[in-house]
């Protein structure tokens, strides 16, 4: 949650907070439906097509392939895991809290960039495609969890002396007032 989104929460009693709402928005089941297709895609091309395309790598194209095909899956995980228990905090099985507590279990911080090194544009055109969505997709569930987990901004109380050299900045042109 942004700074000027906590803020307007806090100020606005019965405001109703973004984490609540959003994991039973139909954007969010669009980003479940969307993140649950790309693992199942990847699943589908590593078991199929994806084997058959390693085999025909050179050697460091081949350990790339490995390297690369690994953190695919593991971020696709980690990111299948956070949107489960956002679905489960939809459905009512977990409350905000728990999967607040649960997700810290969850790795969202990046990982490894791909090995953009000799034998990147060795690898499947196919592979190089699922591992910049699952990226792309990365980053939109870490921006999430940030809006929706982030503590709170601590509210700063306004300085009355300064409100008011302002206002006196504002009555005289506003030319600095000096104190």
């Amino acid at each position: 949650m942004s700074d000027m989104t906590r803020e307007i929460e806090a100020r606005l009693p019965g405001a109703i907070p973004f984490a609540e709402r959003f994991a039973g928005s139909e954007t969010f089941r669009d980003l479940f439906r969307e993140g649950m297709g790309l693992v199942e895609e990847t699943a589908a091309y590593l078991d199929g097509d994806g084997r058959a395309h390693s085999r025909g790598l050179g050697r460091a194209a081949s350990l790339t392939y490995a390297t690369e095909s690994m953190r695919l899956t593991t971020r696709l995980m980690q990111i299948a895991s956070w949107l489960l228990l956002q679905r489960a905090v939809n459905e009512g099985e977990i409350t905000q809290a728990q999967a607040g507590s649960e997700k810290s279990k969850v790795r969202l911080d990046g990982g490894h960039a791909p090995a953009q090194n000799a034998t990147w544009d060795e690898l499947p055109v196919e592979l190089r495609d699922l591992i910049g969505r699952s990226m792309r997709l990365q980053d939109r569930v870490r921006h999430l969890d940030q809006a929706m987990y982030a503590p709170p901004a601590p509210v700063v109380a306004a300085n009355p002396v300064s409100r008011q050299l302002g206002r006196l900045a504002d009555a005289f042109g506003g030319r600095p007032v000096d104190a």
